[in-house]
């Protein structure tokens, strides 16, 4: 059994929980007077979580050669304090808030954060900034500091509170190594299917890849003709915190295709649908996903790109939610349309626990369903 001491330079790989357990206990994560809980830990992630206060600045920033503390004094309009009640996020405002997690990288190991599923199903954009960084959400190797979320409610406005997570954190090893070609994921599929049509393994014409494996739109939908949901124009508060307490209809319309199994989606409206086709991430692997094409300015997939080792492990995979927006002018998008891709990475080791397994907060495996954990389901 891999151990941390095992890990090095030469090591290439994403963390599973067990190590991602041990570098907790050794000092590369830690929350100060918070102690970090098993909960907090999932197959190949780990949860961060709100501190106790958030700066609604003026706009967002990178704080290149400078500490985020010192670059952000510049930028700070209020401060809301997030104990207790928690405070109101409002919609297309950026604010800052430290988490309560820091990190002391070794020299050899990175890490790279990603907004949870349910954080991104409620159009919530986050990103991680760290001191003397040019990029949000990659942690370079060796970094030692704060973990800061720059957080923009774009749909809903939200209730939030400290200690509550918002986003996830990776760790791993070897950087470009760690990448799965997609020659060798093929072959994986070959060999225990990754990716599933209508219930079957996909052939080699329907595995399509560029440095990547690509997913598609379902937009037959239902028996109805239901395809998935749009967010509410000027819907009500939204608490975070609320899990199965909140009416669907109060902040969310119904999306049902056109003949020719279509839609055509208004501009800067925010979408959830499904892929058509369903995923199944082995334990030995992790998965994230990735703009299929960022050169299309008229489109653009919100991401929470995290897919854990075991999502959709057991069953002919679980589909993937899709969360969708138009810019500047109405869009259509057709049944099978490509909008996005899975990128893949090895694991330092295999998991001890997986994305479904037993005692695990799994919110989304096997769903049919693109709407978060916060509604109530009738």
């Amino acid at each position: 059994m891999t151990e941390l001491s095992d890990l090095g330079p030469s090591s290439v790989g994403v963390l599973p929980n067990q190590l991602l357990a041990a570098a907790v206990s050794a000092g590369w994560i830690e929350a100060g007077d918070y102690r970090i809980a098993e909960d907090d830990i999932q197959p190949a992630s780990l949860d961060l979580r709100l501190g106790e206060v958030a700066y609604r600045i003026r706009c967002s920033f990178l704080p290149h050669d400078e500490t985020v503390e010192r670059k952000v004094k510049d930028f700070i309009v209020d401060e809301l304090d997030l104990r207790r009640e928690g405070a109101v996020l409002e919609t297309n405002r950026p604010y800052l808030i430290p988490l309560l997690e820091r990190v002391h990288l070794p020299p050899f190991v990175s890490a790279r954060a990603n907004p949870k599923s349910s954080t991104g199903r409620l159009d919530v954009f986050t990103r991680v900034i760290t001191d003397h960084s040019y990029r949000f959400d990659d942690i370079s190797t060796g970094y030692d500091g704060p973990l800061y979320l720059e957080v923009v409610p774009l749909s809903f406005a939200v209730r939030v509170r400290q200690g509550l997570s918002l986003n996830q954190l990776r760790l791993s090893i070897g950087g470009a190594a760690a990448a799965v070609s997609d020659e060798e994921l093929w072959s994986m599929h070959s060999d225990d299917p990754i990716l599933f049509r209508d219930g079957r393994p996909a052939t080699r014409s329907e595995f399509a890849t560029d440095d990547g494996l690509f997913l598609s739109l379902d937009l037959r939908g239902d028996d109805v003709g239901r395809v998935g949901w749009r967010a509410r124009g000027n819907a009500g508060l939204l608490d975070m915190s609320g899990i199965g307490t909140h009416r669907v209809a109060d902040f969310w319309e119904e999306v049902r295709r056109e003949t020719g199994d279509r839609v055509v989606l208004d501009p800067e409206r925010f979408y959830l649908l499904l892929s058509d086709e369903a995923v199944r991430v082995p334990p030995q692997l992790a998965s994230e996903m990735t703009a299929y094409d960022p050169t299309s300015g008229e489109l653009r997939t919100h991401y929470a790109g995290f897919f854990d080792p075991g999502f959709g492990h057991g069953l002919d995979g679980s589909r993937a939610a899709l969360e969708v927006r138009a810019h500047d002018v109405p869009f259509m998008i057709e049944h099978g349309q490509r909008v996005c891709r899975l990128t893949f990475e090895r694991m330092v080791a295999a998991p001890t626990k997986l994305y479904g397994g037993a005692g695990l907060r799994s919110s989304y495996q096997g769903q049919m369903e693109t709407l978060g954990k916060h509604f109530a389901r009738s």
